[in-house]
């Protein structure tokens, strides 16, 4: 398997994958391919990374900008994450995010937040703390890893490409 960044003509190929991981799933809403075409679309993929089996695309990840307390700064959000559901368990998107999370600390980014399943996202290091919070998501549920500075405190803001319908 090969994680890289994605490449332009990868863009298709990212959009059926997405709609294919997480069609059915009752915590989806579905909008996981919009939002990553929307992000794309506006410039707000910070990170887009793929893993590639012989040549397929079979994995993604995207990061983008996120703010706290309305201010823009070195903190991205993670998601959605998406692996071909014949390939899920197997490790890709865990080696997607340990890469991903790698990039961003090249980056000298000062973090960065999900929303997401505690269970899951602990074994790389992300936390919730009720003073960082999302809308009337539970606290539980926004994660941040901070990789340099302080941790942030205040309302989490996600790029508009998230609000797609």
């Amino acid at each position: 398997m090969q994680i890289e960044q994605e490449r332009p003509e990868d863009a298709l190929a990212i959009h059926h994958l997405t709609d294919e991981a997480f069609k059915g799933m009752p915590f989806s809403p579905q909008t996981e391919a919009r939002i990553v075409d929307a992000l794309r679309a506006a410039g707000a993929l910070t990170l887009s990374v793929v893993a590639r089996q012989n040549g397929e695309i079979v994995g993604h990840v995207a990061f983008s900008p996120v703010r706290i307390n309305g201010k823009a700064g070195d903190w991205y959000g993670l998601g959605p994450v998406s692996v071909r559901p014949a390939q899920q368990r197997k490790g890709i998107g865990q080696a997607l995010i340990h890469d991903g999370l790698g990039r961003l600390k090249a980056m000298k980014a000062a973090g960065c937040i999900l929303l997401g399943s505690p269970a899951y996202y602990s074994r790389f290091g992300f936390e919730s703390d009720p003073d960082l919070h999302y809308r009337d998501v539970p606290s539980g549920y926004l994660q941040f890893l901070t990789f340099r500075g302080p941790t942030p405190k205040g309302e989490v803001t996600f790029h508009p490409g998230f609000d797609v319908s």
